[in-house]
């Protein structure tokens, strides 16, 4: 369901009244809506579909949470994690604890993702820096990172569309 094509939500309380749906109680029900279909061994081999995931479960957070998708090694998730939360313009990410969760789990790949609640999706130098970390790190132990992933605004940014990956 495409947020261009839904026009009204009409929602139905617990007296059996019909009313139209606010802006939030929409999103929580995309979020619970993506969250039934994504689900343990869901392909995430297209980036729209990992893109649509993130942008639903990342975009209206006022806080940053750096998450990790971990994938198998046909790309079919094996788990979603909120690593790392931070505060409204930063969060700090441990490149030991995500090649320690990567392991535990035997993921085969991974990709990260973090909203930006200012509402700019441009990736920041710290998150090109993170990055390049990241893959530094996870190639020692044989894991790819597929991409990392920057959400605001409606806006999902791929670092690895921009060769950063």
């Amino acid at each position: 369901m495409s947020h261009e094509k839904i026009e009204k939500l009409w929602i139905r309380n617990e007296r059996g009244e019909t009313r139209l749906a606010t802006p939030e109680e929409i999103i929580r029900k995309a979020r619970e809506v993506m969250s039934r279909k994504v689900r343990r061994g869901t392909s995430m081999s297209s980036p729209q579909v990992v893109r649509d995931f993130l942008s639903i479960k990342l975009g209206t957070l006022e806080h940053e949470i750096f998450c990790v998708l971990l994938l198998d090694s046909r790309f079919r998730l094996i788990e979603f994690v909120e690593l790392f939360r931070g505060t409204i313009d930063g969060a700090s990410v441990h490149p030991r604890e995500v090649v320690k969760l990567a392991l535990s789990k035997n993921a085969a790949a991974l990709v990260v993702a973090h909203p930006h609640p200012s509402g700019v999706a441009e990736p920041s130098v710290a998150d090109e820096q993170i990055t390049r970390q990241l893959k530094a790190a996870l190639d020692l132990v044989q894991i790819r990172l597929l991409d990392h992933v920057v959400i605001a605004g409606g806006i999902a940014i791929s670092l690895a569309e921009r060769g950063l990956v």
